[in-house]
């Protein structure tokens, strides 16, 4: 079990001794190295999701979210930076969201409370990563053999067989030029499909366009609060904390900088990817908008070649999200099972890290092929996880550690956000929860299709 931290949550002496500050998250990098980790873990193939989302807002509404996510996570982000710089200053930096958070608040319970939301999003967004990855082989597959017989599941163990062997790499920073790949494949397969929908909303075969909400209000309700967690997953990260502890140290104001370049990523991709597809396919729109594209009665809406290599490049950007998101986990397991003095290659050390590793990735791969919900487990990881840590905690630690007073603006527009989205929380989750229960119907274990 993970020990509480003590009155000095992490004291430099101690890190010596600590194989998960040491191996995994060892601090090597400059700034545009986190900014490589922080594109990964953002801007990824989740946004092909986007227009699902939109479909249960509108235009107008999808747009008001999308935008209004974007400034609160981004002001979020800046706000943690802050206060780790702060904390960085006293002679306490941090290098886990979990002890930031314990050492501010001054509450054990905070400690366990955030390793279960990490937890949670570690655990969904690698089963996301890996059935967004099986679906994607089992499109090309089905295109190229229609009549072929290898089901979903066999796509996903394929997956988690590749993700077993990547996830030995041992540390944090050793991602970084995986992560660069990573954010030159975002915009890759963002442009590809982009010029997909174009093409396919321009050509004599454009699908009929509707872009009308559900018929009932109370459905109509549960689908906006669904689409609302869906995007907070997409612009979740819930491990801040643990890219900037993969900064050199001194780490202040080197945050910022990695921020502005995943933003400028983000602004190209996310709002090109929900409108085209959104504009295309409206209230049609899949969970996978590739999927949309390449539908299984007829043939394929844009050309193959393009889509074939949209689902190259998000196959492989796929790899760098689990092994970024596996990191908390891998630090977590490396603190427990690790002996610093033994080295990162020892037997001692090789042995523990190659079983617990593979067994984690493999409980991702079950669960991947087991619950093919890919659409409604992005809901539901939104809001019981990214909600919490990126909208809620960052704004909360904030007013603790810099304490503006409670006449000013500052103070107002973080507590403002507290109660805003902790209600959208509550609400997203159990709509979430909802859908997951509608869906039951259409679900059996190990399905070859991915329920929407």
């Amino acid at each position: 079990m993970v020990e509480p931290p003590s009155m000095d949550p992490f004291p430099e002496h101690q890190r010596d001794e600590d194989a998960g500050a040491v191996f995994v998250l060892e601090s090597k990098g400059e700034w545009w190295h986190a900014g490589f980790h922080l594109t990964t873990a953002i801007v990824g193939p989740t946004i092909l999701t986007l227009p699902y989302a939109f479909r249960g807002l509108g235009w107008a509404l999808g747009f008001f979210c999308l935008t209004v996510m974007g400034v609160v996570t981004f002001y979020s982000y800046s706000l943690m930076s802050k206060v780790l710089d702060h904390c960085e200053k006293q002679g306490r930096r941090h290098i886990r969201f979990r002890e930031l958070a314990s050492d501010v608040l001054g509450s054990g319970w905070m400690f366990y409370f955030v390793i279960f939301i990490q937890t949670a999003i570690n655990t969904g967004v690698g089963i996301g990563a890996i059935l967004l990855a099986g679906d994607c082989l089992k499109i090309m597959y089905s295109n190229l053999s229609p009549d072929g017989s290898l089901k979903l599941y066999h796509f996903i163990a394929m997956v988690t067989v590749v993700m077993i062997l990547l996830s030995q790499l041992p540390t944090f920073h050793s991602l970084r030029h995986i992560n660069f790949a990573s954010l030159l494949l975002s915009l890759g397969y963002t442009f590809l499909v982009v010029g997909a929908c174009i093409y396919a909303g321009l050509s004599k075969n454009a699908p009929p366009r509707d872009y009308s909400l559900e018929p009932e209000e109370a459905a109509r309700v549960f689908s906006a609060f669904t689409s609302i967690s869906i995007i907070a997953a997409i612009y979740g990260n819930g491990i801040l904390p643990e890219i900037q502890a993969t900064l050199a140290p001194p780490a202040t104001g080197k945050m910022v900088k990695g921020l502005m370049m995943c933003y400028s990523v983000i602004f190209i991709t996310f709002y090109s990817a929900a409108v085209s597809g959104y504009w295309v396919f409206g209230n049609k729109s899949e969970s996978n908008i590739l999927n949309s594209l390449m539908p299984d009665e007829g043939p394929a809406l844009a050309p193959t070649w393009a889509l074939g290599l949209a689902v190259i490049f998000v196959l492989l950007q796929l790899l760098a999200i689990g092994l970024v998101y596996s990191q908390v986990a891998y630090e977590i397991m490396e603190k427990q099972s690790a002996d610093v003095k033994q080295g990162l290659f020892s037997k001692r050390n090789l042995i523990p890290r190659i079983i617990l590793r593979t067994i984690y990735m493999i409980i991702c791969g079950f669960f991947a092929a087991m619950l093919p919900f890919f659409g409604d487990i992005n809901g539901v990881v939104g809001a019981i996880g990214f909600i919490p840590l990126d909208f809620i905690l960052p704004m909360l630690l904030y007013n603790m550690t810099h304490k503006p007073s409670k006449s000013s603006l500052t103070y107002w527009i973080n507590m403002s956000i507290i109660v805003v989205f902790t209600g959208t929380g509550l609400l997203g989750a159990f709509s979430s929860v909802r859908k997951l229960v509608l869906d039951v119907h259409k679900f059996k274990l190990f399905s070859s299709d991915v329920v929407d």
